[in-house]
């Protein structure tokens, strides 16, 4: 059995073994858009490795070959100390499952490498921010340290230079931050952060194999109605950086509106940020059709792409996209979730522009989606007064106690 699949050898068909990130990023490969280069383990080797604790055991040679196409075809090594090829290692299952699992970025720094990649990007701020990042994440996520010891090391060094936003640190602050993550993750995991990029890799893609059995991944599933026994893939992508400065930053875009339906430009955008800056809350977005006004080359490049993806995939798109230096990379498309009210809008519009048939979208919405059409609405027409402003997160409403993890939520709610 294969456990590895190149970019260039999957398709969208492929989900059930690749993933729908693995699947659709193999897709976009063949569709000639930009992708940066990498690999899929399949759920297949989740299963062996879920099942029996194990990793299957010609899983490190098909890696390494893999890998080694990937340092020839980059023209450098991981980890490399002079120029260093970095990775990211992202969670994919076969269904949307944002938020729930483990992804890892700069993969590939250490002590060395770092001062290397400081040389090749000629900015010092960028090679130990991205250091900051990687410690931070791994020590999170591989090696199971309480996130909050980084964000309030982070905290205290903002404080500390009188600054309020990470862009604002030097990089003499983040070269002293690497030394404080890295005593936080020795004092936490009993061990020191790892400086083999090999080490790195093996165990970043072991943490995203279990954080499939996590508990917010468990509690996710039950509620979506995802099977149980289906596991993740895993895709080791080469980085590509939007943290190089003001001509470089990461997005997230739609083809249409995922609330209305409606078309047009819609999704959120930041300057100088890798990708989870964007969805963390951690700094204000901008709206996508800024990206027009900052850089009008990549903008057109990334309107051609979002048309060319939705009419391949016949549906709304939702999409992650870097630039690095000016220069656009797509990291990830998928069909977007959409409201209810969208979701109706949109298969119509479909069957109109001629991309599916009225038989297509009747399946495209479902009676839970009727029925949620169904409850009162606030009137869009109605008078209003502002009383404030912020970045608009998950719809709904509620009322009650507001309780900030779900063990804490099952606790009570079985109390009454």
């Amino acid at each position: 059995m294969k456990f590895v699949y190149d970019f260039t050898e999957g398709n969208k068909d492929l989900k059930d073994l690749l993933g729908g990130k693995g699947a659709n990023l193999a897709e976009m490969t063949n569709l000639g858009l930009p992708v940066p280069p990498g690999f899929t383990i399949t759920t297949e080797a989740c299963k062996v490795y879920l099942d029996s604790g194990e990793e299957p055991a010609a899983l490190r040679d098909e890696v390494s070959a893999h890998l080694d196409a990937l340092e020839q075809r980059m023209g450098k090594k991981l980890g490399q100390p002079d120029n260093p090829l970095l990775v990211s290692v992202r969670s994919g299952a076969k269904f949307s499952m944002p938020g729930m699992m483990d992804t890892v970025l700069n993969i590939g720094l250490s002590d060395k490498s770092v001062q290397g990649l400081a040389k090749q990007a000629g900015d010092d701020r960028f090679a130990w921010d991205s250091y900051r990042r990687l410690i931070q994440m791994f020590g999170k996520t591989v090696l199971g340290v309480d996130g909050e010891l980084f964000e309030d090391a982070l905290e205290a060094a903002k404080a500390a230079k009188k600054v309020t936003v990470d862009t604002e640190l030097e990089a003499a602050d983040l070269k002293k931050l690497v030394t404080k993550f890295k005593k936080i993750v020795k004092a936490e995991a009993g061990r020191d952060f790892p400086q083999d990029p090999r080490e790195q890799m093996d165990l970043a893609i072991k943490a995203v194999f279990d954080s499939w059995n996590g508990d917010r991944a468990k509690l996710y599933r039950r509620q979506e109605r995802i099977p149980h026994d289906l596991g993740t893939a895993v895709n080791v992508c080469s980085m590509v950086f939007g943290n190089l400065g003001p001509d470089s930053g990461t997005g997230v875009a739609f083809t249409r509106d995922p609330a209305s339906g409606h078309q047009g430009v819609y999704g959120d955008y930041l300057q100088n940020a890798q990708g989870e800056d964007v969805v963390a809350g951690i700094r204000n977005t901008v709206p996508l059709a800024e990206l027009e006004r900052i850089d009008k080359k990549s903008y057109d490049q990334l309107m051609q792409i979002m048309e060319t993806l939705e009419n391949h995939y016949k549906d709304l798109c939702d999409i992650e996209f870097t630039i690095e230096r000016g220069v656009l990379w797509m990291l990830q498309t998928r069909v977007g979730k959409r409201t209810a009210g969208a979701a109706f809008r949109i298969a119509t519009q479909l069957v109109d522009q001629g991309l599916i048939d009225e038989a297509e979208a009747l399946t495209r919405v479902n009676g839970a989606q009727l029925a949620q059409l169904m409850f009162p609405r606030f009137d869009e027409d109605a008078k209003v007064q502002q009383v404030g402003r912020g970045i608009a997160a998950s719809p709904g409403a509620a009322v009650g106690k507001a309780v900030f993890d779900s063990y804490t939520a099952v606790k009570w709610s079985r109390s009454g």
